[in-house]
Formats: C-alpha cells, structure tokens, sequence
C-alpha cells in the first residue's frame, strides 16, 4: 500500500502453500534476476498456464490468497503455484535482498510507493500489450507506471474517508456531512463542545505515514510535491503550506491530540471518546466489532472534504512479474486471471480489498453497501504519490517535519523548506 500502513493491522502467519511442488523460477546467475532494461514486452503465449510459479503476497493478502487460485489451478490443472506469506513490516527489505540475488518470485504483490524503486533495480518486466490497463481506475492504473510504461496491473485499491459517529453529530445538531475545510473542522468541534467527545477528531501528529493525509490536503488545495514530469521537489509552494497550516489548526486549536495513545482507534470510536477519524475501507469491519451489534447503525462515512477539489490519498497493491522469471507466461496468466471482473469480486467477498476492475464495482455484492460507495465515488478523485524510486525515503523526512509542526508547533513554511532541502539532497532517482 503505498507501503499499505493499513496492511500492519493484518495478520501474520507462516507459509502456505497451494500445489505439491515450488521453484524459485529465478536465473541466479544475474543480479536484479536477469532484466536487460528492455521496457518492450513479449506477447503472452496462448493455451493455458503449466509448470510452477512461486507467489509472494503480503500480510492477510498472503493468508488468503491460496483459497482464491483454486480457481486458477482448475482452470489450469498443470500448472502448480506455491504461495508464501511475507509480513508487511519485513517485505520491503526481503524483496530488495531477493532482487539482489537473484531469488525473486515470479509474481509477486508489490506495494505502490515500491514500483519506480524496483523498475529502477531493473526487477519487474514491462506489463504485455494484451492486458487492457484501462480497465482500472486511472489512478490506479498511473501507479504502475514508470517513465510512461506500465509494470504490472494494480490488484485491488484503497482510499480514504472520514468515518463519523452519526449518533454523536446528530447530538451535536449536524445531520449532513460537511463538504469543506471549514464544515469539518466546524463539526470537530461542535463534536467536542456538544457530544461530550474528549477531542472533535483523531489525526495523525507526524511520524510514519502521516503524509498519507497531510499530502491529500495539499493536492486539495491545489499544491504537490513534484512538478509534472516528476523532475523537481515542489514542497515549497505556497498551497502546500496553507494546508499543512490548517492541519496543524487541529493541534493547536486542541481538536486533536497531540499525543494519541497507539491502538485505540477502534475502542475511541466505539466509546465516543474521538468520533471522527480518516482511514480506509479495512476499519469498517474492525469498528463493527468492536462496537459490536448495531454499531453499523451508529456511523457512516463521506469524502474528503474539500478546499479546490475532494481529494485523497490512493493506495493499494500491484501485481508484479519479476525480470527473469522461467515461467513468465504462465505468471501473466496467472495476474490476468486475478484481473478478471468476476475474480475480483471473489476476492473482495474474501478480503474486503476494494477492486481495482471499475466494472467489478457494478456487481450487488459490492455495489449495495452505501459506506463501500463512498469509497467507490472517492476513487474517482483519489491521487497516488509520486512514483519516483526514493519516494520512501522522501516520505519519511516529510513525516518527521511534520511531527515538528504538530507537537512543537513549527511553522509549516519552515518544515517545507526543510523537507525541500532534505528532499532534494535524497534526489528522485532518476
């Protein structure tokens, strides 16, 4: 996800395996598994998938994952997959030092904010012309590429929205969302003053992945962080400080805590203690039990409000083919099938991992629920960060100013400028 945060919320476990047999599918003799940098791609072979593939997916992902390839290996009774779990936390590095060696999978879950730092490494093949890429959401479909070419398919997709305790703000005397910046910051309070909520709403005050909801502010008002061609840091700009200036209005305004406890998000929102927070699609479920029976009925969610536009952050996971797989058509095969509209929603039913196929979105199961629409009409407009190779490096400096801005009150223009500087010493990777 970018690096899914989401996804340290899901459970771990040790392989699991589909089939009878594995195989690296790797030429160990070539460091980055043996890509020439050549961004052509070879057609896919026709007929159905054989041999052996080895999968690596990440977190619940790779728990459930064997149970939806029964399908494949049905319809493909000679080929036989191996899938291997790998914990978020871990994967980043486990891949790197895979790709190093020459012991990368042949397919594999690649997190979003990872692909330009892999194409880099020269590890992921070029996505074949026979997978229609305008099938996914455009943003989705943007972060697989690198420098104009697509590398792998998106997977399944994730955005953000601001989940609120419905009970609480009718209690407060709101009974519409609000649909800007002013309006939620409004209700945050109100939520505080008239609900007897501790604070009005829980945001993150800087450390690991909080640009994951500053940098949607700034792309609502109109900034970013990189010109257009991805060539140049512009964290400077005036419109990304009037928007790290109003989140930082929630800290010191004592809307929001600056010292949050870790964990309790679900318990702080069941309780009415903080009755608003922004997440993704995965709290729904974690919320509901927590609130246990009826609590479903006690809150909704709705977009991002907006300043220029509603905008938020774009996450998920693609699907990657590794440079010098020994069975690359049976692994295209393999991300076509999990492309499928009807697969996808399959998936979905198992995972609750949004589908990146829109038509997969007209299917009841997914398009009757009203919360899952919100996410679904927030898509449209969602962003995904810039795919240059040291973003996650970048991204971390700018979670550390941010820190600063929330808990010491820095001044927004000053982290930007410090983030600018640091983020132009780090360079893009190009």
């Amino acid at each position: 996800m970018t690096t899914l945060s989401r996804r340290l919320f899901g459970g771990l476990s040790l392989a699991t395996a589909v089939g009878i047999t594995a195989a690296c599918g790797r030429d160990a003799e070539t460091p980055g598994g043996g890509g020439s940098g050549d961004t052509s791609a070879q057609p896919i072979a026709e007929g159905q998938a054989t041999g052996d593939l080895t999968v690596w997916a990440m977190g619940a992902e790779g728990e459930k994952l064997p149970e939806l390839l029964k399908g494949f290996q049905e319809e493909n009774p000679d080929v036989n997959v191996t899938v291997t779990p790998v914990p978020w936390d871990s994967a980043h590095d486990k891949f790197t030092s895979a790709i190093a060696a020459g012991t990368a999978p042949d397919v594999a879950q690649v997190g979003s904010t990872w692909m330009a730092e892999f194409v880099s490494l020269n590890a992921l093949e070029p996505t074949p012309e026979e997978i229609d890429t305008s099938v996914f959401f455009d943003g989705a479909a943007a972060a697989t590429e690198v420098d104009g070419t697509a590398y792998g398919v998106p997977w399944y997709v994730e955005t953000r929205l601001v989940y609120y305790r419905t009970d609480l703000a009718e209690q407060a005397g709101i009974t519409e969302p609000p649909t800007d910046w002013e309006g939620l910051k409004s209700m945050a309070a109100a939520m505080q003053e008239k609900a007897d909520a501790t604070w009005g709403i829980a945001l993150q005050p800087g450390g690991t992945g909080s640009w994951q909801t500053v940098l949607p502010m700034m792309w609502s008002n109109g900034g970013g962080v990189v010109n257009d061609d991805n060539s140049e840091f512009t964290f400077e700009d005036e419109k990304n400080a009037e928007a790290v200036e109003y989140y930082q209005s929630y800290f010191t305004d004592g809307i929001a805590d600056p010292a949050p406890a870790q964990g309790t998000t679900e318990q702080d929102f069941a309780s009415g203690k903080v009755p608003m927070f922004i997440s993704g699609p995965w709290m729904m479920a974690a919320v509901e039990a927590v609130g246990g029976e009826g609590f479903a009925d006690k809150y909704s969610v709705f977009v991002m409000p907006k300043k220029e536009t509603s905008t938020s952050f774009l996450g998920g996971a693609n699907l990657g083919v590794f440079q010098g797989t020994q069975n690359r058509d049976a692994a295209w095969k393999l991300v076509q099938y999990l492309s499928q509209p009807e697969v996808q929603v399959e998936w979905f039913a198992q995972s609750t991992d949004l589908p990146s196929v829109e038509s997969a979105w007209e299917d009841e199961s997914v398009a009757s629920n009203e919360k899952f629409e919100a996410f679904h009409e927030q898509l449209g407009t969602a962003m995904a960060p810039p795919n240059i190779a040291t973003w996650e490096q970048v991204a971390s400096k700018f979670d550390a100013q941010i820190e600063q801005v929330c808990k010491a009150d820095l001044d927004p223009a000053q982290a930007l400028a410090t983030t600018q500087s640091e983020a132009t010493t780090i360079g893009t990777g190009a």
